[in-house]
């Protein structure tokens, strides 16, 4: 089952949310490609994830900053960690034959799914107060 966005991720800034529902996709391409166990295609889409969310944190921070976000070193932190962890598990999945048990499968899959959302949920709504004191459409690039 794919991910979804929901109302209930929205950090209240358009850029910032749009980014989120895009890398739902590009976390839903690498799931398929690792339920259909074809390998082109899922380091493809982890290569793409990992650029995308280069960019997407780039973003998220001189947004956060802009609007005075306090917990800027702890956010910058975070989106380093999971850049180190998404880099990991794409070294992994490298590294594994071409025969992906079912456990394989569920195991990197749950891990994508927890690295987007649990961040969204624990880190980045965690700046919603903040960013709602500024229009939705706030992006000071």
């Amino acid at each position: 089952m794919s991910l979804i966005w929901r109302e209930q991720l929205s950090v209240g800034n358009n850029v910032i949310d749009s980014d989120h529902k895009y890398l739902i996709e590009l976390i839903n391409t690498a799931e398929t490609s690792l339920n259909s166990k074809n390998r082109r295609d899922l380091m493809g889409a982890l290569d793409n994830l990992g650029q995308y969310s280069r960019l997407h944190f780039d973003r998220e921070e001189k947004i956060a900053s802009a609007v005075g976000y306090t917990q800027m070193p702890h956010l910058s932190q975070s989106h380093q960690e999971l850049l180190t962890h998404l880099d990991q598990i794409r070294g992994e999945i490298d590294a594994m034959g071409q025969d992906w048990s079912t456990e394989t499968v569920e195991h990197f899959t749950k891990f994508l799914r927890d690295w987007l959302i649990n961040h969204v949920i624990k880190e980045d709504l965690l700046m919603k107060p903040t960013l709602q004191k500024h229009s939705p459409s706030f992006d000071p690039r």
